[in-house]
């Protein structure tokens, strides 16, 4: 079986896995900020895992549309103690953390993230990919799509073909 492998985490590609989202903002489109806790964090966790999440993901920067990015140390503040609880009391579970910047997904690694998932697909920090690939420690790494920031990506999301287009510019992503 084909196997995805992050710093010592293999999950199976042999069925769809399921990725817990959790949003330690305040201004969260989803939870409307209940999760800001380290506590509260980690009780949500657990209710994910025992739904049957293979992996969950911690972000501290609320990425809906018209958001303002929190300032660097902040979004430390808000992921860094929730992905260290959740890597103890779940080891057999990866643990992603959601962010843009590369020094925020370097310090998670030192905290038990193994994989990183940036909305901007590597494009919002310059040293974000490079970071990553230069890291002896690997992880996973999900590049997703978006134009501008979260500030700015509604009046962008213009397409002739959304499909081909994303997938263009996905691509040249995973080439940058």
């Amino acid at each position: 079986a084909r196997v995805w492998t992050a710093f010592g985490d293999t999950l199976a590609r042999d069925r769809t896995r399921v990725m817990g989202v959790l949003n330690c903002t305040p201004d969260s489109f989803s939870d409307g900020g209940a999760y800001l806790s380290p506590d509260a964090a980690l009780a949500r966790a657990a209710a994910l895992v025992e739904a049957g999440a293979d992996a969950l993901d911690v972000g501290g920067e609320s990425t809906r549309p018209g958001a303002v990015a929190p300032a660097e140390d902040e979004e430390l503040r808000r992921v860094l103690p929730v992905v260290e609880a959740i890597a103890r009391a779940f080891p057999e579970v990866p643990v992603g953390v959601d962010t843009r910047r590369s020094a925020v997904a370097l310090a998670a690694l030192d905290r038990g993230a193994t994989i990183t998932n940036d909305v901007s697909g590597g494009a919002h920090d310059p040293a974000m990919l490079g970071a990553l690939a230069d890291d002896p420690r690997q992880r996973g790494v999900v590049l997703m799509h978006m134009r501008g920031t979260p500030a700015t990506m509604t009046g962008l999301a213009s397409y002739d073909d959304v499909v081909a287009e994303v997938a263009s510019e996905l691509n040249a992503r995973v080439d940058a």
